[in-house]
């Protein structure tokens, strides 16, 4: 089994960031991926001291980060990588979607959405700057036999944030 942990548009909030990186980090997932909008070079080094593997893109709010790409594992959009196998395409703005990709992920618009289309899956884990609603939020992800599961993470925005998550319910797992 795979475990991604998803996060983006973390903005301002690095106190939020490093709460949904340590749950992920008790969650055990074997990649941690931000999808831009990072904005606080502390936020990068957070993931980077976190233990975890980690990936992020550049958001339309992160040219002050762009200098620090070669230290970190952060990349243009659309930055396309094989983990495990699987084909994934993580971007900061949903322009560049791909078929070719088993997963897209997105940021920039901070509303959470997964959808399954024909194996595809297509994931925005939301926002975890609580800018445009008063929640925090990212996901996690597994995938084993050739089906994904999405979670969802939220927490009402708040000073010290009281993590809960569902299980989003996917259509098309069998499409072939």
């Amino acid at each position: 089994m795979i475990t991604l942990g998803i996060i983006s548009d973390s903005h301002q909030r690095v106190d939020i960031a490093k709460s949904a990186i340590n749950y992920l980090k008790d969650k055990k997932i074997d990649l941690l991926l931000h999808a831009g909008d990072i904005v606080k070079f502390q936020t990068l080094e957070l993931m980077k001291k976190s233990g975890i593997k980690y990936r992020a893109v550049l958001g339309n709010n992160d040219t002050n980060l762009k200098k620090h790409m070669k230290k970190f594992e952060l990349f243009e959009e659309p930055y396309n990588f094989k983990f495990e196998g699987l084909k994934i395409r993580m971007m900061h703005y949903p322009f560049y979607f791909s078929n070719d990709a088993d997963i897209n992920i997105y940021g920039h618009t901070h509303y959470f959405v997964a959808v399954l289309n024909k194996n595809h899956l297509y994931i925005n884990s939301g926002e975890i700057c609580g800018r445009k609603k008063p929640l925090f939020e990212f996901a996690y992800l597994t995938y084993e036999d050739k089906k994904f599961r999405v979670f969802k993470v939220w927490s009402e925005a708040s000073e010290k944030p009281v993590w809960s998550e569902r299980e989003i319910l996917l259509d098309g797992n069998n499409d072939g």
